[in-house]
């Protein structure tokens, strides 16, 4: 069996977790953040699961 290669845009946007779940960061953090509530630019700071309809795919593009 070849090796796979890791697509290497989604490796630096997604991560496992040690169960096999994704993990993706949130978008609307990096400016324009004046006009944004604290409440709102903390939780975006966290991390969250990807979606389930978007597991497949993006578990085909990190494959280690």
């Amino acid at each position: 069996m070849p090796k796979l290669k890791t697509h290497s845009g989604a490796a630096k946007r997604f991560h496992k977790t040690g169960t096999g779940k994704i993990k993706r960061g949130h978008a609307f953090k990096r400016h324009i953040l004046t006009s944004k509530a604290s409440k709102r630019k903390r939780q975006l700071d966290r991390d969250t699961i990807l979606d389930k309809a978007d597991q497949k795919k993006i578990a085909r593009m990190i494959p280690y």
